[in-house]
């Protein structure tokens, strides 16, 4: 049973830092692309930050510079460490990942607030 768990969530001042980690199970970790996400409260979900299985990356253009994703394949886990952390950043962040076009999986989220 797949399974992702993102912790790491919270509330920083404009300007800070967090750091999110998403650990998953019951897959072979290393074989897939993983993927952060976010959500605002009346915004659709939009793609943040990608890692391939070679750890090539990729991000959203309003993250770029401030956010790095990266990944520990023998902790089955990814990162993302997010700095200069603005108020437009607070949404919930989920990881992701799509095994096959059916197993499509998604933590449960975290929440990230930041105050102005």
């Amino acid at each position: 049973q797949v399974q992702l768990v993102e912790s790491g969530g919270g509330l920083v001042q404009r300007g800070g830092s967090l750091r999110l980690s998403c650990v998953a199970s019951g897959y072979i970790f290393s074989m897939y692309a993983m993927h952060w996400y976010r959500q605002a409260p009346g915004k659709q979900r939009e793609l943040v930050a990608t890692i391939t299985t070679t750890k090539n990356t990729n991000y959203t253009d309003s993250v770029k510079g401030r956010f790095t994703i990266s990944r520990d394949n023998a902790k089955n886990t990814v990162y993302l460490q997010m700095n200069s952390l603005k108020p437009e950043d607070t949404a919930v962040y989920y990881c992701r990942v799509r095994i096959t076009s059916r197993a499509d999986y998604w933590g449960q989220g975290t929440q990230v607030t930041v105050s102005s």
